[in-house]
């Protein structure tokens, strides 16, 4: 089943989160569920980031939330929400 996973900054954490940007990747890079797509959400200057967006595939929400509690990213405290919602994935079949 895919899944999004949207996750909001604490204000003021671009700092922080550059600081722990390597263990994040990494630790993405050991993960038992598919990640399908994932980056960072940026503010409308398309820059300054403000949180993060995974497309996941997993077979259990809890997989997926396992994978969201243990990122680095929730570790240094700089995730103030973070959304799990099961997604459904069509193709647009439009030529």
């Amino acid at each position: 089943m895919h899944f999004v996973v949207h996750c909001l900054d604490k204000p003021g954490m671009v700092e922080t989160r550059l600081a722990h940007y390597d263990a994040h990747k990494a630790y993405l890079g050991t993960q038992p569920i598919d990640i399908i797509i994932s980056g960072p959400l940026v503010q409308d200057d398309g820059a300054t980031m403000i949180g993060s967006f995974f497309l996941v595939q997993a077979d259990t929400r809890d997989e997926v939330a396992t994978f969201s509690a243990n990122d680095p990213f929730q570790a240094a405290g700089i995730w103030q929400q973070v959304l799990i919602h099961p997604f459904i994935k069509r193709v647009d079949k439009r030529t």
